[in-house]
């Protein structure tokens, strides 16, 4: 009786010494899962805020939002290119209207003819957009470093200044891509025989450089450079003001202020910007004629060839098809801009 006895302690005991080896393998396994989950978190967490990546998101989250924005505004400013066009050279030529641009343009072709050039759109986008919500971003960060060092907030006019400097560079790398945007929108225009027929934004950039030469991608960085400033100012500096005004003076809510306030600053934004945006079209579209002539030497040669043959008011021609363009291509810019910036912390 004994014996049996001690056989069944001893198996007693070997059978809790194996369930205390097995819990303690599965605790250690389990504490391992958690260890390999923890450092995966940790591991994005480290690559979002690596310090190279917090400084590109910027810049690469601009460049997606201005990227959907063309996309949904691109057959508006394909309108408003052949309305600036439409007539050059006559002051009393027939003034079309965004609705028979389009119906011509759908016409003669089809109704995917309003996205022409949207390679070359998304590419000014990728470049322009990129750079000059990166450019600003970086800009205010210095500048709010800087203010809190002196124990102040950041201006109003460190904040124009900013907008005005960041639009300027980013253009002036953007050209190229803009170029080509006006080159393939305003192909349609030119007689059949004439139409360079691009097949794409790389096919208009390399053509452009073999027949007219590589500085021929820069033609119009001027008024390029100044309307980018002037549209720039207009937005920051209006709705600024704006918001301000609206948060006094009403009980609007947070979103329906900043809904007015982008509306309204893309009013003030197109009107500042609009006739170097006229000039800027003119002078990209222009190309050599076969005595190596061109019909406008700069930008200060268009203002007053256009004031002079055409009217003052044809550098306002389109205002509404701008301002469609404008409004809703910064408020869409914006807001995926805010909602990639919160998903990205």
């Amino acid at each position: 009786m004994s014996s049996a006895t001690h056989v069944v302690d001893t198996a007693k005991s070997h059978a809790e010494s194996a369930y205390n080896t097995a819990s303690d393998k599965s605790a250690a396994a389990t504490g391992s899962l958690r260890s390999a989950a923890g450092s995966a978190v940790k591991v994005e967490t480290d690559y979002l805020h690596h310090p190279y990546v917090r400084a590109a998101l910027p810049f690469i989250n601009g460049g997606l939002a201005g990227m959907t924005a063309t996309t949904v505004i691109q057959p508006v400013d394909m309108i408003k290119v052949r309305l600036q066009l439409a007539g050059e050279g006559v002051k009393d030529a027939a003034r079309p209207t965004p609705f028979t641009v389009a119906r011509d343009i759908v016409s003669r072709g089809k109704v995917l003819d309003l996205y022409t050039g949207l390679s070359a759109g998304l590419l000014r986008q990728a470049v322009y957009t990129t750079a000059r919500l990166g450019f600003f971003d970086t800009m205010m960060k210095s500048l709010a470093i800087e203010a809190e060092k002196k124990g102040r907030n950041v201006t109003f006019f460190e904040r124009a200044g900013a907008g005005l400097c960041a639009g300027g560079l980013a253009a002036m790398v953007g050209n190229p891509a803009d170029l080509a945007l006006i080159r393939m929108q305003s192909d349609g225009l030119k007689p059949a025989a004439q139409r360079a027929h691009y097949t794409g934004v790389i096919d208009a950039l390399g053509r452009i450089m073999r027949n007219e030469g590589v500085f021929a991608l820069w033609a119009g960085a001027m008024p390029t450079v100044v309307r980018a400033m002037s549209l720039n100012f207009g937005q920051l500096a209006f709705f600024s003001e704006a918001k301000t005004q609206l948060k006094t003076h009403t009980d609007l809510s947070v979103r329906t202020q900043t809904l007015t306030a982008s509306a309204i600053a893309g009013f003030f934004a197109s009107f500042f910007s609009l006739p170097f945006d006229f000039v800027k079209t003119r002078l990209q579209k222009q190309q050599k004629g076969p005595d190596g002539s061109v019909p406008y030497r700069g930008m200060l040669d268009c203002f007053r060839k256009v004031a002079k043959d055409e009217g003052l008011l044809r550098f306002y021609r389109g205002f509404g098809t701008y301002y469609v363009r404008i409004a809703p291509h910064a408020m869409v810019t914006l807001i995926v801009a805010d909602y990639l910036g919160f998903i990205t912390k």
